[in-house]
């Protein structure tokens, strides 16, 4: 298999994690093991389905891991680990890419219905971008995914409908080194409810003779039928592939997971998990002893007491970051430029960027500079240069505002509420960019979504990668590499540019370092220039595991601390 270039890393977020494990280890012989454990997470229950724009936004990777299988999930480095209880797979010899995938023969979900390779035709359809309808400017995407990358370049899924067995087959010419990223956690939705619900015998048959009618169908309820209320949800729709399921979610008890009693692994250590999610009020959750772990970005509480817990703050693989819109204010390349100027990135990491700690090579060390190459990657050296003019509080950021004519305007930065490390950055942007002319009014809000940005309601969003509110980033890069993509779910500033796609294509499959380093170069200098978003640091994270928790392993990834729930134990 070829190399990826961005799962080139450093070992320090492994040994910190360690760490963080060792510690939360110790005294827990004589102690009795509590039969639920609360998980606070400032991710953003919103939908099951992690491979929707919405479901990947708001964080159901962090809260779905053992719920949702996948042939990988992410594990505490960020990088993808095979999960040998839901299949295996395998990448053969070919003149195209082939990968072979199976399914455990035990599989089945929790409504007794057997895993297939159904499910991964659904997964590849969804996220394939070529299934599309008739749309007021041409035709668009039918399902709403979050990205494309890897799928769109699959030929087809072999697929016998019911079978264990899939073989995946690459367009030719193409070549995908992240593979290991397809079909994971959280990725892989269950076509036979979806079948259920369209009255259908298989999704299979539609997809592979391309039945329009009936693909409409599956792809309404692909968009909309697994999203997530309090208070309303229909279990019948919601059967889990791992360890646990869902049991009940409501605001007052938050989402109940309790033990799948048809997994076939091995059984979840603690039978019931409760998720409290950014809009659970976390703070009192962690001063009544709600909570057992938590997972949210450092300083975002404010000052509430984590006494009880053992906890770290450590970067995250996330890249902190202000996406910008690419219409109104910002609609052209010179405003977002001239933005760039007065937001005082340098400023910025010296006060929020390293809480209680100080990274001096790597993840974490400084100012980012780059969007999608993490600071330990060996190109990231040689190619974070392109950044340095935008360390902010310029003396050039008055002309740039005037020429560009962004001065007198006002840039709206959406956030979601409560969160007082970004409300704080507002207000320092606010008032570093007063100067040049440009009113930055904080427009976070408890029901704040990205795709408000794409409607125009706010100017900027700050978030993680790809605008999420809580737990983001994986070595790969996946979701970054797809956040500046050209009609990606998740590029909710609507930035395109042809050369960066093909950059980023080109990327995908190239392992010669050579020209990786140039092609990286050259994707660092055009982003710069164009200025879709303003890196600012790798989002810190701050961990934690109650006194008496075993298993407890820090994974500052998209994952978040849940990527191991169902091995969690707490004694007290």
């Amino acid at each position: 298999m070829k190399q990826d270039h961005r799962f080139v890393r450093r070992t320090a977020v492994a040994l910190v994690s360690g760490a963080l494990a060792a510690g939360a280890l110790a005294g827990c012989s004589s102690k009795n093991q509590v039969p639920s454990i609360g998980y606070g997470v400032d991710a953003v229950i919103a939908s099951y389905n992690g491979s929707s724009t919405l479901g990947a936004n708001s964080g159901a990777a962090a809260v779905f891991p053992r719920v949702l299988t996948g042939f990988f999930y992410t594990g505490p480095d960020g990088q993808p680990v095979a999960d040998t209880d839901t299949g295996t797979a395998k990448e053969v010899p070919g003149d195209a890419q082939t990968i072979q995938y199976r399914l455990s023969a035990e599989g089945t979900y929790s409504d007794g219905v057997a895993t297939s390779c159904d499910d991964l035709v659904l997964t590849w359809a969804a996220r394939s971008g070529r299934f599309t309808k008739a749309g007021p400017g041409g035709p668009v995407p039918l399902f709403d995914a979050a990205s494309t990358d890897g799928y769109r370049d699959i030929e087809r899924v072999d697929c016998q409908p019911g079978s264990k067995d899939a073989t995946v087959v690459f367009r030719p010419g193409k070549h995908y080194s992240a593979w290991k990223t397809l079909f994971n956690a959280g990725d892989l939705m269950p076509a036979h409810v979806i079948a259920t619900q369209t009255k259908i015998p298989t999704v299979v048959t539609p997809v592979q003779t391309g039945d329009q009618p009936t693909l409409e169908k599956i792809a309404d309820f692909w968009n909309n039928g697994w999203k997530l209320t309090p208070g309303k949800l229909d279990l019948t729709v919601l059967p889990a592939s791992g360890p646990y399921r869902i049991d009940s979610f409501s605001d007052k008890d938050g989402l109940v997971l309790v033990k799948n009693e048809k997994w076939w692994g091995n059984a979840p250590r603690t039978p019931r998990i409760v998720v409290w999610d950014r809009h659970s009020d976390l703070k009192s959750k962690v001063s009544d002893s709600s909570v057992g772990v938590l997972d949210v970005g450092a300083g975002s509480l404010g000052d509430v007491s984590l006494g009880g817990f053992h906890k770290q703050n450590l970067p995250g693989r996330g890249v902190e970051q202000l996406v910008l819109g690419t219409g109104g204010v910002f609609g052209s390349a010179d405003a977002r430029r001239a933005f760039a100027l007065c937001v005082p990135r340098q400023a910025l990491f010296d006060k929020f960027g390293h809480p209680g700690y100080d990274v001096k090579l790597g993840l974490g060390a400084g100012v980012l500079n780059s969007r999608t190459v993490p600071q330990d990657s060996v190109y990231y050296p040689a190619i974070a240069g392109a950044g340095d003019k935008y360390k902010g509080g310029d003396a050039t950021a008055s002309q740039a505002a005037a020429s560009s004519g962004l001065q007198n305007q006002t840039v709206r930065i959406g956030y979601v509420k409560p969160d007082e490390r970004r409300s704080a950055m507002v207000a320092a942007i606010a008032d570093a960019c007063k100067s040049a002319g440009i009113t930055v009014v904080d427009a976070g809000a408890p029901d704040f979504a990205a795709s408000q940005l794409t409607e125009g309601k706010v100017d900027a969003v700050l978030g993680g990668t790809a605008s999420m509110p809580g737990p983001s980033g994986t070595i790969a890069d996946t979701d970054a590499i797809a956040s500046l993509r050209t009609g990606a779910g998740l590029n909710f500033g609507r930035f395109g540019n042809g050369r960066y796609d093909a950059i980023a294509d080109q990327l995908a499959a190239e392992d010669n370092s050579t020209t990786v380093l140039n092609l990286l170069t050259e994707q660092e200098n055009l982003l710069w220039g164009e200025m879709p978003s303003i890196p600012l640091f790798a989002g810190p994270r701050t961990i934690g595991f109650g006194d008496g928790m075993e298993n407890g392993i820090a994974n500052p990834s998209r994952a978040g601390a849940g990527w191991n729930m169902d091995r969690w134990v707490l004694k007290r």
